[in-house]
C-alpha cells in the first residue's frame, strides 16, 4: 500500500501525518473491497431471487430484505476488518504532553435547546386545549341520494370526476 503524507507536517507534528495518512489508505482499501464483495453479492442474490416467484412469494420483498441485511453484515464485516488492521498496525498515538497542549474538547450548550424544546412543549398543550373535538359527518356513499335533493344517484351528480 502506498501512504502519501505531507514530509514537512510530518516532521513538525512528529510523524502523527503519516499515522493519520496509514488509517486513511487502510479505512479506505478495506471499505473499497468490502464494497466490490458487497456487489457481487448483490448479483448473487438477483439471481437467486428470480425464483422466488415460483413459490408464490414477492421477489421484490425478498430482494429489499435480503440485500439490507447484506448491507449491514457488509457494514460490520469493514468495521471489523478496519479495526483489526489498525490495532496489528502499532501505529505511534498521541502522547499524553501532546493531547495537553493540542485543542481541548468543546462542551456544548444545551440549555438554549433546553428552553427551546420547553417552549415547543408549551405551545403544543396550549394549542390542543384551545382546539374542539373534531366532528366527523357521515359520509355519502356512491349508490345513496344525492344530498343536494335532484333525487340522482351521488354518483351520476356531484360524485362523478370532473374533467
Amino acid at each position: 500500500m502506498q501512504v502519501a503524507a505531507n514530509l514537512k507536517r510530518a516532521y513538525d507534528d512528529k510523524g502523527m501525518e503519516v499515522s493519520l495518512s496509514i488509517e486513511k489508505g487502510i479505512t479506505l482499501d478495506v471499505i473499497d473491497n468490502a464494497w466490490k464483495e458487497h456487489l457481487r453479492e448483490m448479483d448473487e442474490l438477483r439471481q437467486s431471487v428470480q425464483s422466488a416467484s415460483y413459490e408464490q412469494k414477492d421477489p421484490l420483498l425478498i430482494y429489499k430484505l435480503e440485500s439490507f441485511n447484506l448491507f449491514k453484515v457488509m457494514l460490520q464485516d469493514a468495521n471489523k476488518d478496519i479495526i483489526g488492521y489498525l490495532s496489528r498496525a502499532n501505529l505511534p498515538t498521541q502522547q499524553a504532553d501532546q493531547v495537553k497542549e493540542g485543542r481541548q474538547p468543546q462542551r456544548t450548550d444545551t440549555s438554549r435547546l433546553r428552553e427551546d424544546r420547553s417552549d415547543i412543549l408549551s405551545q403544543r398543550t396550549s394549542e390542543n386545549s384551545v382546539t374542539g373535538p373534531v366532528k366527523v359527518e357521515k359520509k355519502v356513499g356512491r349508490n345513496d341520494p344525492c344530498p343536494c335533493g335532484s333525487g340522482k344517484k351521488y354518483k351520476a351528480c356531484h360524485g362523478r370526476d370532473e374533467v
